[in-house]
């Protein structure tokens, strides 16, 4: 049934009205038709008991040879049947025919039909196989008999036949105008409704998670006193209040932005003279007392990760307000190679296997970012995965791009951590210890100089293989 009707509110209310319409119609033509048919019928057995068997009476005489008895027809209309029964039987049977009566030939059936007409002075309908449909009715003779009187019922079924013609010409004719003239209607009316809609989608498409969006004006003729014109007043109102919330969180992000750049810039400066003091103080020449040497060389390590996190800050800061990359060709094998090289270096315990194509690929980007993305996804992969993990560099060409994939067979990223895994400060190790060196800022890192470059990236993973794969553009 839901196939059938239509799926548009504008179908749906023009069919509705075109449903009401057809049923109106309906019920006035059959109230009509039984009406003229009633009456028709009722004005036929006026008729008859009007006659009242005379005609039929008349038929008594037709057997005797004196002329000046036979069948009366005078007064009588085209048509007019007349009958009469005797101990049972049907003994004459006549129609007027140009206003002489002619004898009516009856077959078994006929007679049966017309021996069970009741002598009640009402109406009754039969049909005779020599003259069709008849209206008759009965009454006594004086001769104890049975006069039947009839007249055919064709003239009442060609008018009630010509009002269901003229009936369903117009009923059809009213149909199809107000099915046109409605759904134009309809359509008008749905105006309003189809810009809050197309008002809807539009927001609907704007990147809001971005922040950085123009909000559309309000819609116009937003009048609360109707249905459609106070869906349209929320919809600017809903409208202002997210324009109003866009705004105030770019302002937010705009300021965060700038604290962590500015707090990466200022910190960078006093890290590495903290660091430039450590190195210096345990290359003295004189004796350092243990402790004292520990402690520098905790001081040494720590700066140093420390100048690791405020360069990945400076880092994201710079991509999140939109700093241009360089643009230059770059060999993404060659990358990919040195990276894997790296990667055997720091982790020899890993098994890592290179897919690549033959001929060089290169593309236009930032070598020093995407060296850094690759690499950081390679650093990713050594920290949470064991000695003896296979990992698989596949780097594949295609018309949509250039398409790596790194894929390794370890335990797997906890399914609760998979949506937001590409965040800032997101560590598998939720106690957040230090000695693995981690940020959790290796991926959001991936995430944004790809993304940065026109790509996107994502990964996939279950227990025994996670795949990290992200698209750039040829």
């Amino acid at each position: 049934m839901r196939q059938i009707l239509p799926r548009t509110l504008r179908g749906q209310l023009t069919l509705g009205m075109v449903s009401l319409l057809t049923f109106a119609c309906l019920a006035v033509g059959i109230t009509t038709v039984l009406a003229l048919r009633g009456f028709l019928m009722g004005r036929l057995d006026e008729q008859l008991y009007a006659s009242g068997g005379r005609f039929a009476a008349s038929l008594e005489y037709e057997s005797e040879p004196d002329a000046d008895n036979r069948s009366d027809t005078r007064g009588q209309a085209e048509g007019t049947l007349g009958a009469r029964v005797m101990d049972g039987r049907v003994t004459e049977a006549a129609v007027v025919d140009d206003d002489t009566d002619r004898p009516l030939p009856l077959t078994s059936e006929d007679r049966g039909a017309l021996l069970g007409v009741p002598p009640d002075r009402h109406g009754h309908t039969l049909r005779l196989s020599a003259l069709g449909k008849y209206r008759v009715t009965a009454v006594r003779g004086d001769d104890n008999d049975i006069l039947i009187t009839g007249l055919p019922l064709r003239p009442v079924e060609e008018t009630v036949h010509r009002l269901v013609a003229v009936e369903a010409a117009l009923f059809a004719a009213a149909i199809v105008s107000t099915g046109t003239v409605g759904g134009l209607w309809v359509r008008a009316s749905l105006r309003p409704l189809r810009r809050v809609g197309a008002r809807a989608s539009e927001v609907a498409d704007l990147p809001l998670a971005t922040g950085e969006v123009s909000m559309p004006g309000p819609l116009p003729d937003a009048d609360p006193r109707t249905e459609v014109g106070g869906l349209g007043a929320a919809i600017n109102r809903m409208l202002g209040h997210v324009e109003d919330a866009l705004v105030r969180r770019q302002a937010s992000e705009e300021r965060l932005r700038h604290f962590a750049a500015d707090a990466s810039h200022e910190l960078r400066t006093p890290v590495a003279n903290i660091r430039g003091h450590a190195e210096l103080a345990l290359r003295h020449r004189g004796p350092v007392p243990g402790d004292v040497r520990r402690s520098l060389e905790r001081i040494a390590g720590e700066t140093q990760r420390m100048t690791r996190l405020v360069d990945d800050l400076l880092l994201l800061a710079r991509l999140d307000a939109g700093r241009p990359l360089e643009h230059q060709p770059v060999d993404l094998t060659l990358l990919i190679l040195n990276a894997t090289e790296d990667a055997r270096a720091a982790s020899p315990d890993h098994h890592w296997r290179l897919d690549l194509p033959d001929a060089p690929v290169v593309i236009h980007g930032d070598a020093h970012r995407l060296q850094q993305a690759i690499g950081n996804l390679m650093a990713n992969i050594r920290t949470h995965t064991p000695a003896g993990t296979e990992v698989s560099l596949t780097l594949a060409t295609s018309a949509a791009g250039v398409e790596v994939s790194v894929s390794d067979n370890g335990p797997g990223i906890p399914e609760e951590l998979l949506p937001e895994v590409f965040g800032r400060f997101v560590r598998g190790d939720q106690g957040r210890s230090r000695s693995t060196g981690g940020t959790g800022l290796g991926l959001a890192i991936v995430h944004a100089v790809i993304t940065a470059h026109g790509g996107t990236v994502r990964v996939v993973s279950r227990p025994g293989r996670t795949t990290f794969r992200f698209m750039l553009p040829g």
